[in-house]
């Protein structure tokens, strides 16, 4: 057993020394003259060893009770070195390391986008949170945050990335358990059911593709839905155009709030393709405002049972819907990797308050413009591909 006084006196060797206090307790003595405490033990049939600090900061009486505590750990098949690691670790900490881990066969794109929704929406609330300290009722404050603002897709997302970390933690010894492992975003966020529209596979996307394009009724229809496949906004806001709303040389769409189900002005980037088209639509527009006329009535859009009926003649009757080309984008650009935050504003999803209107119809322009244009590239090669029947 050791002594204060022999611990004061002991004077360093040529040699690291280690000076047993019993018990696996010992007090290492380095050539230097660092004097360490330290504790060997045995876990899972391992030998390892846990730091209880450095003399004389830490005396031989805060050292045995440190040494006691540790040994109590052990005997309730607790690692106290895994317990120590995990105290100091943070939410932030792992998640990042979660992230590294994680993206290596993801798609850049995808894994920037989730590491961005931690950094804006997750850290913030609990990243400087010790990992083993995190209680469920701080992810659920969390992710109700954020569905406060109306974004309920991107609270359900974090909910489950914030699980997956947590599960990565439990798997690499770095938490004793996952706070969120039997959480359902149901249980803490409101339901939000949508309306599911018939809409085809991505194996029946070339064959609708071709269909279209070989559509040998009315011009103005073909180009509607060339357009509605480019561009994927809602029947009401694609029939009810009007040629004041394009500016062909910026490339962009501007729907005003009045046409829009939000009633927020809505931004769509225009690709190439879909200037293309829209080149066609003015060839034989006629000086009309209206960029689909209706066939009886000029002054007025077409019905909005003519891209339906269209799409019945093609033989798509139950399998596709002029909604149905906004699904379709939705399942391929998220599968493509694109950032769902962008998407869901490209279909004019989020929710959106009379204060935010003025301006989050405009968010992330650029990125959205990119998309549309790989959307619009995208589909050309797919045109190009054998038609497919659903198995």
């Amino acid at each position: 057993m050791l002594t204060d006084a022999f611990v004061r006196s002991v004077k360093p060797s040529a040699r690291p020394q280690k000076l047993s206090d019993g018990g696996g307790l010992h007090l290492l003595v380095t050539p230097t003259g660092g004097r360490y405490w330290r504790y060997n033990y045995r876990v899972a049939g391992k030998q390892k060893t846990l730091a209880l600090g450095v003399y004389p900061d830490v005396r031989l009486a805060q050292a045995r009770a440190c040494h006691q505590e540790a040994r109590r750990q052990v005997a309730d098949g607790i690692d106290p070195s895994a317990k120590k690691q995990a105290s100091a670790l943070t939410f932030e900490m792992v998640a990042r390391q979660w992230h590294a881990h994680w993206k290596i066969d993801r798609n850049e794109r995808h894994a920037h986008y989730v590491l961005s929704r931690l950094e804006a929406d997750v850290f913030p609330e609990i990243g400087a949170l010790p990992l083993s300290e995190i209680p469920t009722s701080a992810f659920r404050r969390a992710v109700k945050k954020i569905e406060a603002r109306g974004a309920l897709d991107i609270a359900k997302r974090v909910l489950q990335t914030c699980g997956q970390i947590m599960r990565y933690a439990v798997a690499n010894d770095l938490a004793s358990h996952n706070p969120v492992a039997e959480v359902k975003p149901a249980d803490v966020l409101k339901p939000h059911k949508r309306r599911n529209y018939p809409r085809v596979g991505a194996k029946e996307l070339p064959g609708l593709l071709q269909d279209i394009d070989a559509y040998v009724g009315s011009e103005h229809t073909c180009l509607a839905l060339q357009l509605m496949v480019l561009t994927f906004v809602r029947t009401s806001e694609l029939i009810g155009a009007r040629w004041s709303e394009f500016d062909l040389q910026a490339s962009r769409w501007d729907i005003p709030a009045e046409r829009m189900k939000m009633k927020t002005p809505h931004i769509v980037p225009l690709s190439q393709q879909a200037k293309a088209v829209l080149n066609k639509l003015k060839a034989i527009s006629f000086g009309n405002e209206l960029v689909f006329p209706g066939d009886v009535r000029p002054t007025q859009p077409m019905s909005n049972n003519t891209l339906l009926y269209a799409l019945y003649r093609m033989g798509y009757r139950g399998r596709m819907t002029g909604h149905g080309f906004r699904g379709v984008a939705s399942t391929l650009l998220h599968e493509q990797g694109w950032p769902h935050e962008h998407i869901e504003l490209q279909l004019a999803h989020q929710e959106r308050d009379d204060t935010s209107a003025a301006y989050n119809h405009a968010l992330y322009l650029k990125p959205r413009s990119t998309m549309m244009q790989a959307w619009a590239d995208h589909l050309d090669t797919v045109r190009q591909r054998p038609q497919q029947l659903a198995a």
